[in-house]
């Protein structure tokens, strides 16, 4: 998957060195509660539609956009999840530190599709047949509304490797 041009014009300038970037991701449910996730064309791994947020872009917007982009779904924000920053550590090198906003979002039309390159799979999964998931994810789907990690502590002590996509 392609970087932005913004982030590809920072990558000139830095190589693969630790970037700071907002991103969004959305915890979307539809009316019998089934959740959607995307096999991620990075990592091959099930994960939340996420991804980042634009500059000028309002974080809301970034996680229509997202989700709409990688799995076909249009959605309609409805409440914030929470706020974290997620390191990440992608196969090329490049390190990156996320501000990353959830939203919980409701299915508002469209039909779930793979996007081929950010999405290789898209699915509706059942609370109690999720597939494997990574720590934020599972934190993501966890957490009450408004969750953020306290001031001094870490973001969630079931995450053991902090850098797992």
């Amino acid at each position: 998957m392609p970087a932005s041009p913004y982030v590809t014009r920072l990558r000139e300038h830095i190589g693969h060195d630790l970037l700071l970037l907002p991103g969004a991701s959305a915890v979307v449910r539809d009316a019998a509660g089934r959740v959607l996730l995307v096999r991620r064309g990075d990592n091959g791994r099930w994960s939340l539609p996420a991804g980042m947020i634009d500059p000028g872009e309002q974080p809301a917007d970034a996680v229509v956009r997202e989700v709409f982009e990688e799995t076909g779904i249009r959605v309609a924000v409805q409440r914030l999840g929470g706020v974290a920053t997620h390191p990440a550590r992608y196969p090329n090198g490049d390190e990156c530190n996320y501000l990353h906003v959830w939203f919980h979002c409701r299915p508002v039309g469209g039909a779930a599709r793979a996007d081929g390159d950010e999405s290789l799979e898209v699915g509706w999964f059942e609370r109690a047949a999720l597939p494997e998931l990574d720590g934020w994810s599972r934190l993501r789907l966890g957490s009450p509304d408004g969750w953020f990690a306290a001031a001094g502590e870490p973001p969630h002590p079931g995450l053991t490797d902090p850098y797992a996509l």
